[in-house]
């Protein structure tokens, strides 16, 4: 009986990974997609698409944990590209990438506004305290509970819980300060 790479630790590349876990990847994809509103965001097998294109050339992965966090990251960068790219669109009546052409255009301003800003307010906190955007990255756009996400982080769920809540009240603070 073959073991399973994955569980063995002999890992592969990005190509073997996204095809072991794209049922996983999927399944997340699909979660932020009832998430955001359906229409407003990338169709889920598009979102894998493009969360591959973004990981595809790195070998470096040490664990599905590691690879999921990575997957975490790179579907959060995509979702906050698209939402930019659509208000991008609405301000110049065109379409300027292959993010922007793969999403449905069909949701109010409002949405991408607020992802807009929880994107960027993200990239603030990863700037200090990169660890903490690890944690909203995992239980926020993979949905990971804190078990999951204390494995993903080689940390326990407790200090998990506890980064969880200073992230969620430093990104609020972030969203709720009006821009300079």
């Amino acid at each position: 009986m073959a073991s399973d790479p994955i569980q063995s630790g002999a890992l592969g590349s990005s190509d073997e990974l996204v095809n072991q876990l794209y049922g996983e990847l999927h399944q997340i994809a699909r979660r932020e997609y009832r998430r955001a509103g359906s229409p407003m965001t990338l169709q889920p097998t598009a979102l894998v698409g493009e969360v591959y294109l973004r990981i595809q050339n790195r070998a470096d992965w040490q664990s599905k944990s590691h690879f999921l966090g990575c997957a975490a990251t790179a579907m959060r960068h995509v979702l906050v590209d698209a939402a930019r790219a659509r208000l991008a669109a609405k301000r110049s009546g065109e379409r300027e990438s292959l993010t922007v052409a793969l999403a449905e255009i069909a949701s109010g301003a409002r949405d991408d506004e607020e992802l807009l800003c929880l994107g960027d307010a993200l990239a603030e906190l990863a700037r200090h305290d990169p660890l903490l955007a690890k944690v909203v990255d995992c239980r926020f756009f993979i949905g990971l509970d804190e078990v999951e996400t204390a494995e993903v982080l080689g940390i326990t769920d407790r200090t998990v819980r506890r980064w969880w809540t200073r992230a969620r009240a430093w990104i609020y603070d972030q969203m709720r300060e009006p821009a300079a």
